[in-house]
């Protein structure tokens, strides 16, 4: 099958004298999660994680993705022709590096490659042609745009009316001497415009586009889609032009000055404008600040997870028989009891042993392992919310703990605390404060290769920029409001993986004189693997550490527990000491 569509791909660049084509795997908008529609990369390689880009040449096919998944790649191209690209690996050069040089003019769907990308592969030297879409004609049945149902989100759960935040874009935009923007970001627009769809599964996103100047400001999506009433509302808002006709009516818009971000605006959207400036799309910041009403749902979310999560718990048998979906399945359905729970935030990471070791590791009937005897097992889950979401990872023990298992989990929870109850300065950047959750394993020799903490929407996405904490240079302050995944891991190919992941919220801790300092605000509220703790590893601190925490997660749940789950959670909270 990938064999036939290869050749097909290779013999529609022959006929444009084209010697190779590249792939971005994305949608117009630059999402890390796509529409099935522009799921390219996974139709032409068979690889379906969430990242990487594919080349395909007259003799080659490649596919570049990052260490989360090294693993799922190798065992998911095993046999298709396609070699794996480790990106990030030290030995291995990048897509503009293998390129540059080679003389080879490649092809690609402007609509799907960035101006940031475009630009990255001119300046490294890469002759680049943007071709439009070939691989349409290889796919016969290919799914259509999604036109999903938009609904509207409420003042009582954003904080702040689609009104105000478009003045807030407008002001931004005088500031920065920029005529009109143009947001591609599909997360963006949702927030913005307080509007929700199911376009992308477990992003409650819609295809779109918005164009914002002092006097026009443009929704492109179709009209259909609205109930009369929302329509009402967002019309005294916005124009409403088709999702399809951006390219024709922006000709005639994009005049004067315009302020755009170059990662999130395809190429061939951009060829049309005449000047403009380069920076974050405005949205975005103001999105990463949540306000107090979209704090408090997010603490109403972790709240109502954390009480599905202890039901579940309680019910597990740690010497019984399950299978990784299953056990997936039984915490899905014990989140569904819960009042305003809407689905899943992501596809649920449910990884047995040597699974766990799978960073995004996702179970299906042919891989789907019985969980049964002594092991690990990674379960990386979330819960969507109109008012907030979650995301969540336990590393669970099932039968008896080797002494190996013992310490990995433990280093990698001190990583986890240090990280957690860090006071850093006002213009903290995330990458400062990365090794705190890595010292612990370095001192070992051991590490992982994923980011120890991203950021994470309020009933958007559950990745979400800019702030990350990483070893990556991302020049981005965190600042109050912003919440953030706080999760090391450890990572034993063919043995296990351990990982423990925690939201967190930036807050004010304390004024000086030598500045303003910050603290974090831990949100999910659901004990840690007590019988994975080796104790001599602990230091006192961290100890009063675990029994403060626990301690907060028993008093703020246990009112809404029955009886079975309550006792179960006096357990797994109980004071432990050396």
């Amino acid at each position: 099958m990938i064999a036939r569509k290869l050749q097909g791909l290779r013999e529609e660049l022959r006929e444009r004298g084209l010697d190779g084509y590249l792939i971005t795997g994305t949608d117009p908008h630059q999402s890390e999660y796509v529409p099935l529609r522009w799921r390219t990369r996974e139709f032409i390689s068979g690889f379906t994680g969430s990242a990487g880009t594919v080349v395909v040449t007259m003799d080659k096919a490649l596919l570049w993705t990052d260490s989360r998944y090294w693993i799922q790649a190798g065992k998911e191209l095993d046999g298709t022709g396609f070699i794996l690209m480790r990106d990030g690996d030290k030995d291995v050069p990048s897509v503009s590096g293998w390129l540059a040089g080679s003389g080879l003019r490649i092809g690609a769907d402007g609509l799907t490659l960035s101006l940031s990308e475009k630009m990255r592969l001119e300046k490294a030297g890469v002759d680049i042609v943007i071709t439009g879409d070939l691989l349409s004609p290889l796919w016969p049945d290919r799914p259509s745009v999604p036109c999903t149902q938009i609904r509207e989100v409420g003042m009582e759960q954003a904080g702040l009316s689609a009104s105000k935040k478009l003045d807030a874009v407008r002001s931004a935009l005088r500031e920065k001497g920029a005529d009109w923007t143009l947001i591609s970001s599909l997360d963006d627009i949702a927030w913005l415009t307080n509007l929700r769809a199911d376009d992308i599964p477990y992003n409650p996103v819609f295809v779109s586009y918005a164009f914002i100047s002092q006097d026009k400001a443009i929704l492109f999506v179709d009209s259909a889609r609205f109930s009369d009433e929302i329509m009402d509302e967002v019309a005294s808002l916005y124009s409403i032009a088709s999702y399809e006709s951006i390219m024709e009516e922006g000709k005639g818009l994009f005049e004067g000055k315009g302020y755009i971000s170059p990662e999130r605006t395809s190429a061939s959207i951009a060829s049309m404008f005449s000047s403009f400036i380069t920076g974050r799309d405005i949205t975005t910041d103001m999105k990463a600040r949540k306000n107090e009403t979209e704090l408090e749902g997010m603490r109403k979310a972790h709240i109502l997870d954390g009480v599905a999560y202890v039901r579940f718990l309680s019910r597990l048998d740690r010497n019984g028989k399950y299978t990784e979906m299953g056990l997936a399945r039984m915490l899905e359905d014990e989140r569904a009891r819960i009042e305003g729970y809407q689905g899943p935030s992501f596809s649920p990471i449910s990884g047995w042993k040597e699974h766990g070791a799978i960073v995004h590791y996702a179970p299906d009937e042919e891989s789907d392992a019985i969980v049964e005897g002594s092991g690990l097992l990674v379960l990386d889950t979330g819960s969507q919310f109109s008012f907030g979401m979650t995301d969540i990872t336990r590393t669970l023990l099932f039968g008896e703990a080797t002494e190996e298992e013992k310490r990995d989990y433990t280093l990698v929870l001190k990583g986890h605390l240090a990280l957690a109850r860090a006071v850093f300065i006002e213009g903290t950047r995330g990458v400062q404060l990365d090794v705190l959750a890595k010292q612990f394993l370095w001192r070992e020799g051991e590490s992982f290769f994923h980011g120890t903490g991203h950021g994470v929407g309020c009933n958007l996405s559950v990745h979400e920029g800019p702030q990350r904490i990483s070893s990556a240079l991302i020049d981005v302050p965190l600042r109050p409001g912003m919440v953030i995944s706080d999760e090391p891991g450890v990572y034993k190919e063919g043995r296990h993986g351990i990982r423990i992941e925690n939201l967190v919220t930036v807050r004010e801790a304390r004024t000086t004189e030598f500045g303003t300092f910050y603290s974090f605000e831990t949100l999910t509220l659901v004990p840690y693997e007590r019988a994975l703790l080796d104790m001599a590893l602990l230091t006192d601190e961290e100890i009063n550490q675990i029994n403060c925490y626990h301690e907060v997660v028993r008093k703020t749940l246990s009112h809404y527990l029955d009886s079975e789950a309550l006792r179960w959670l006096e357990s797994a909270t109980a004071p432990i000491e050396k």
